[in-house]
């Protein structure tokens, strides 16, 4: 980090100079329900596989099939109402985009030179700007467009994770001591879930949109916007969620028709070599390389030119991508965190409220970007949430959380003394037992806590919960608004009136009433940070809009 922030301020290429990817967003747990907090969610990929084979199918395969011409929007709208007519899509542009040509079977492409495999298999590792330099010729073929090609490589992602589960599983468990149930739960079924619903929905969110088109114009004058692929995208992923988070936006630009370079977190040793030697077996590794490393391979990756940088970390990595993006005028989306807070309102359920704190705030031990940071919440309130968050993580994990096989563990050393020197924040209302050589911090939950506290200087990311009083709700709203925008927002009150309020005079990347973590399990919502917890979002249709241009078109017959 101290090498490359002055090189980058100072306008200069970076290649070889210091950056430390780490930290990250966490996923929500999943499943085939909407989660309520009480009880853990079982994922059914093989059902939801049944409906994906059907929804895979793209149209204009079955267009022909019927003996129709080809178009991309069947209810695009014709010469009546403005729109483009399907003849209009038959152009050679178009076809890229929506045609169906089988894909290349996958033992059909040669394999990717990942850095593990480099120097293995060479004197030489392929080098980062070689590998950008072998995407692009592939993205300029038109290779990637297709929406046969997406959707064949979405498939082929889903396969490696319900095929080598318990390969990634296993890795998961080395890094953060996931057990089985949550690395599938936040991890694995997660992203299958993330690209079910977009082999479902693909053909319809790639279908070109109409637009009205002034009368001076003329009456056969027709405009459309479409989506174009980016080119060649450089995901970075954290180590917290280090699959989940690596592979959830690589799924996002294959579905936009894009090469991509992706870089698992270093941090996360295990899942990273587990992902580079998985991608390769499956996807096309013509248009999809793992670059595996640390500092060095992170700078000479950032050094080169893309047509867009999707990383999830932290805030002062992200400036230090977003400086190195600016040299190409690259497009990003940073995915951040910082304090989330969570308002608990008189006069609600605490026996409800502390239930969902406590899975929000400990899954992953706490090293969640959407996890509740902190409670506010009145003195009289506060004392009475105190016993019932006791109660709820024993109903968890036990009183003795160190032995339970479903509570995980810190990344590393470094984050553990970090966290340890939080613990001295605030009156232990619970937990406050470490091991470093374990890496294990108990579930801590931290009252009597003061604003200005080293606990509240940061974010978290740890298994410490502070409560901080404050006298009201006009109190929250200004405490709130002192401070960054919050990558989430939490509300736990009965009044529609406290809920709106909160909703219209506070800002966030997302809000859950009654509810943490659950919103990023909605795959039509789009989750990402507003100020310094990010900006740009993904998940569903909003991947392609992140990975994508929307080109807009106007058509205007010469005679």
């Amino acid at each position: 980090m101290d090498g490359i922030l002055p090189a980058v301020r100072a306008g200069r290429r970076t290649r070889g100079q210091a950056v430390r990817v780490e930290g990250g967003c966490v996923p929500p747990v999943t499943g085939e329900a909407p989660w309520t907090g009480e009880a853990p969610w079982t994922g059914c990929p093989a059902r939801s596989g049944r409906r994906v084979a059907r929804a895979g199918v793209p149209a204009s395969r079955r267009d022909r099939r019927e003996g129709r011409t080809a178009c991309p929007r069947r209810a695009a709208p014709g010469a009546a109402d403005g729109g483009p007519r399907a003849a209009e899509f038959t152009s050679a542009p178009e076809r890229l985009h929506y045609a169906s040509e089988r894909p290349t079977p996958s033992r059909a492409v040669r394999p990717v030179r990942t850095t593990s495999e480099a120097s293995v298999n060479q004197s030489t590792p392929e080098q980062p700007a070689d590998v950008v330099a072998r995407l692009r010729a592939t993205f300029r073929t038109g290779r990637t467009k297709p929406v046969a090609w997406r959707t064949g490589q979405l498939h082929r992602l889903r396969a490696l994770l319900t095929e080598r589960r318990d390969e990634l599983a296993a890795a998961l468990h080395a890094d953060l001591g996931k057990s089985a149930v949550e690395a599938n739960r936040t991890e694995i079924d997660f992203t299958v879930r993330e690209i079910d619903h977009s082999l479902q929905n693909l053909t319809e969110w790639l279908r070109p949109e109409s637009a009205p088109v002034p009368a001076h114009l003329g009456s056969d004058a027709r405009a459309w916007t479409q989506y174009d692929p980016l080119g060649v995208v450089l995901v970075i992923a954290p180590w917290n969620y280090p699959a989940q988070l690596l592979l959830a936006p690589v799924a996002g630009a294959l579905a936009a028709g894009n090469a991509v370079v992706a870089k698992p977190s270093e941090l996360a040793p295990a899942t990273s070599a587990a992902l580079a030697k998985l991608l390769p077996e499956y996807l096309d590794t013509d248009a999809v390389a793992v670059v595996e490393g640390g500092v060095p391979e992170t700078t000479a990756l950032l050094a080169e030119r893309f047509d867009h940088i999707f990383y999830t970390g932290n805030g002062t990595v992200g400036r230090v991508v977003m400086r190195a993006a600016a040299e190409h005028l690259t497009p990003v989306a940073l995915e951040l965190g910082g304090k989330s807070p969570a308002f608990v309102d008189r006069d609600v359920d605490l026996a409800v409220v502390a239930d969902r704190l406590a899975r929000g705030k400990f899954l992953n031990a706490g090293q969640t970007c959407v996890a509740p940071d902190y409670v506010l919440t009145d003195p009289a309130t506060a004392a009475a949430l105190e016993p019932e968050l006791v109660r709820a993580v024993r109903e968890l994990y036990g009183t003795e959380p160190k032995e339970s096989g479903e509570y995980g563990r810190i990344v590393n050393e470094r984050h553990f003394d970090r966290l340890s020197g939080l613990l001295g924040s605030g009156r232990v209302a619970l937990g406050g037992d470490t091991d470093r050589t374990a890496k294990y911090i108990a579930p801590t939950v931290l009252a009597d806590v003061d604003p200005g506290s080293p606990v509240m200087r940061e974010e978290i990311f740890g298994p410490i919960l502070p409560i901080v009083t404050v006298p009201d709700l006009d109190g929250a709203i200004g405490f709130i608004n002192d401070r960054d925008k919050p990558l989430a927002l939490y509300v736990f009150s009965e009044s529609a009136g406290t809920r709106d309020r909160i909703a219209a005079e506070t800002s966030s990347g997302g809000l859950g009433l009654g509810l943490p973590v659950a919103h990023l399990t909605v795959s039509d919502l789009p989750f990402g940070g507003v100020g310094e917890s990010g900006m740009g979002s993904y998940h569903g249709r909003y991947s392609i809009e992140t990975f994508s241009h929307r080109k807009a078109v106007l058509a205007k017959p010469l005679s």
